[in-house]
This record gives C-alpha cells, structure tokens and sequence, in this order.
C-alpha cells in the first residue's frame, strides 16, 4: 500500500509496449463500487474473493492471449493462499517494490481511499504480516524515488523483452 504499484506498472507497461492492469481498478470497476465501499458493504472476505476471480481472470486473459502484461497487484493480494497458484502458474515474475515503512506511512496518512489504514499501528503490523509474501517475489526494487527511476532500475534488471509498436 502506497509503494507506487499502480503508476510504476503503468509506465513499466508503457516502455515495454505490454498490456497494462491494475487489479484495484479491475476489482472497482466489475463491482461498481470503489474498494473502500467494497470492505464497507460487503467486508474484507467478499473482496477477497473478488479480488481472486478477478485476478484469475486478468492472468487467464493474458495468458490465453499470449499476451504481455503488468499487473498492479493490491497490497494484500500475495498474501492470500488461495491466489498463490493462480500467481505462480506459468512465467509469471513478481517484483517487490520495496518502500521504506515510514516513507509508506507518510503516503498513505494521506489516502483517504485506503480502508485497511486505520492508524500508524495497525498499519506496521499489517506490513508485518505481509512482508515475509513480499520476500518471495523473485526481484526487489527499491521504490522510494521518483516512479521514473523505478522503472529504470526494473528495466536495468534485464528480464523484459520489449514490443515493437
């Protein structure tokens, strides 16, 4: 939450000449409601399962299209099990965005659209749990800088073809 998972997938899909989705937006716009409604109306374990369906279908669509793409995980998104085979099914690479805890905090405070800030606390035990899922991805970047220079140090690693457009 608040590492710039949504900007930096935009332009790291934008350079490459992939397709680009954002699971978060994908999730809203299927449901009709934005996430905070989600987990006001419908709480945490329905947009969970929304969240896996539509991850499986955002992967699937891509998948069956050979087609190459960047998808913005949510935050939690990894660390629910049940999307666990769904994300490391075929030649799927997950990189970290790997953001300092108090830079998070500061972007976050700030997000009123964020439903799982509650305050500083919760927030550093809910990145607790979640980051032993986020030591698994198979590359981490630091995303602490400018989305530009995040997208740079992505590319610089060298595991991306790019698309002739």
């Amino acid at each position: 939450m608040g590492c710039g998972k949504s900007t930096v997938g935009r332009l790291l899909a934008q350079q490459l000449g992939w397709r680009f989705y954002d699971l978060d937006y994908e999730i809203e716009h299927s449901a009709g409601l934005s996430i905070s409604a989600i987990f006001e109306q419908r709480g945490e374990p329905a947009f969970r399962e929304t969240e896996h369906q539509m991850l499986g279908q955002v992967l699937g669509r891509a998948r069956t299209r050979r087609q190459p793409t960047v998808v913005a995980l949510g935050g939690g998104t990894l660390a629910q099990a049940q999307n666990q085979p769904i994300i490391r099914d075929g030649a799927t690479t997950l990189i970290w965005l790997d953001c300092p805890l108090e830079i998070l905090l500061l972007r976050c405070v700030n997000m009123p659209n964020r439903p799982l800030f509650r305050d500083e606390k919760s927030f550093r035990d809910l990145y607790a749990q979640r980051l032993p899922f986020y030591e698994q991805a198979d590359y981490r970047v630091a995303s602490d800088t400018d989305p530009r220079i995040v997208v740079e140090q992505i590319l610089a690693l060298g595991i991306f073809e790019r698309v002739s457009v």
